[in-house]
């Protein structure tokens, strides 16, 4: 039974990014943002109790249809234990019946239409202008992507009390203003699309290196950001050059999702992978919506980051690759967006154009060098900028500190094989 639960809990948790942001859309549609945290109630319960029925009954054919019914269920008791929803429950049943018809039906256009409807509705409401750009963005990933207080806490380097405090102020405030489940018109559309760009960027990353869990990549997530992204692109709202570059950005980088592990699982450095395995059309499809992100005269740093992601994406070996072009566009962005993360990984492009002694000093005089301390990334490149540079004990410090900040098993495991093979017998015991 052990194993059939833990396959039914791999089940649930792909389903659970599609299915959780597909159900709150549609329901908070037709209830209202003001009803926001029973539509969440309803979804979680129908898919804690997929969890519960399913390691004894097996995944049913259509996963969907049965987390509809469910979520008809729990909606049906609500309705009738809380006063807050009389009178929905007549709305409530057809529109459950209707989804469930549809989804055992096969595909069908008008309940597509709705979920893609819903879901860019639902994505804009999480971003009014009305909370702060951090609970915007917060929001968004709670209740569309169906994130954690700790993943999202992981994202923007806060505490997981903090996050959930300023969930429970961003519910209230929709509450209290009645936010309409509407797309805002195009004068007012400005200032929540850096918002809804940030949520389907930060998705993006979660899935491409997770910040807690025992898997290094979340292919499910990264496909759920793409899907989203191309939603967005689609509608005339969202037809703009930060949107496409961003989309361009994703495509591009889960082009070498299948490249990144071993058989083993261990992590392989982008000059150790096999580019047969990178995806040529995802790559091609990035193309395509890097061409498309030309419109406008706007340099976003979506665009920035989709070139760098480009030209690594288009060298046919890492010898080749053009770390000049790479370089500039780097300078490029820590101009427009000075991250320190930014900052960090322009490091690395200058170690490839100036050399490791060089790029050590860079790495020294990183602005905002005391917030990184404690991101395991920083040591781990100091590590490999020390080795490169002839000096194995400063390398095996600097990968220890990693060692010790690292979160996920992968990192922690390359960091153990780094320092045994490649910095002698002594450094096997940190």
């Amino acid at each position: 039974m052990s194993d059939r639960a833990g396959d039914v809990a791999a089940e649930v948790g792909r389903l659970f990014r599609r299915e959780h942001g597909r159900l709150v859309a549609i329901l908070t549609r037709h209830f209202g943002a003001r009803h926001l945290p029973l539509v969440e109630d309803v979804v979680q319960d129908a898919l804690l109790k997929a969890m519960q029925v399913w390691p004894y009954t097996g995944v049913p054919d259509n996963p969907s249809a049965w987390l509809l019914q469910a979520a008809k269920n729990r909606a049906i008791d609500h309705t009738r234990r809380a006063a807050l929803w009389q009178g929905k429950q007549r709305t409530l049943v057809p529109l459950l019946n209707d989804c469930l018809d549809s989804s055992r039906a096969g595909p069908a256009v008008h309940f597509e239409d709705e979920i893609r409807d819903s879901q860019l509705r639902m994505i804009f409401v999480c971003c009014h202008p009305a909370l702060p750009r951090e609970a915007q963005v917060a929001l968004a990933l709670k209740t569309l992507c169906g994130f954690g207080e700790n993943e999202i806490a992981a994202a923007f380097f806060e505490s997981p009390d903090a996050v959930a405090k300023r969930l429970v102020r961003a519910r209230r405030t929709l509450r209290d203003l009645r936010v309409p489940v509407e797309m805002p018109r195009a004068a007012g559309l400005a200032g929540r699309v850096e918002a809804v760009l940030q949520t389907l960027y930060l998705l993006f990353n979660e899935g491409y290196k997770s910040s807690a869990g025992e898997r290094l990549l979340r292919e499910e997530l990264c496909a759920e950001a793409i899907r989203l992204g191309e939603l967005l692109t689609a509608h005339p709202l969202g037809d703009r050059g930060a949107a496409h570059a961003l989309l361009a950005l994703m495509h591009f980088h889960s082009s070498r999702l299948a490249a990144r592990l071993d058989d083993r699982g261990n992590i392989l450095l982008l000059e150790q992978q096999d580019r047969a395995k990178w995806d040529r059309a995802a790559i091609a499809r990035g193309l395509t919506a890097l061409r498309a992100s030309a419109q406008g005269a706007e340099v976003t740093r979506y665009h920035l980051e989709a070139g760098i992601a480009a030209a690594h994406a288009l060298a046919p070996t890492f010898a080749a690759t053009d770390w000049p072009r790479i370089l500039a566009l780097y300078d490029s962005l820590v101009k427009l967006d000075p991250s320190p993360v930014a900052a960090l990984n322009r490091v690395v492009a200058f170690a490839r154009v100036q050399g490791a002694r060089a790029a050590l000093r860079e790495l020294a005089a990183l602005p905002g060098r005391s917030y990184l301390e404690r991101y395991h990334l920083l040591h781990a490149i100091a590590g490999a900028l020390w080795e490169e540079a002839g000096d194995p004990a400063q390398a095996r410090a600097a990968y220890r500190r990693a060692l010790a900040l690292a979160p996920m098993p992968a990192e922690r495991t390359f960091l153990q094989n780094r320092i045994a093979s490649r910095l002698g017998r002594h450094g096997a015991k940190a």
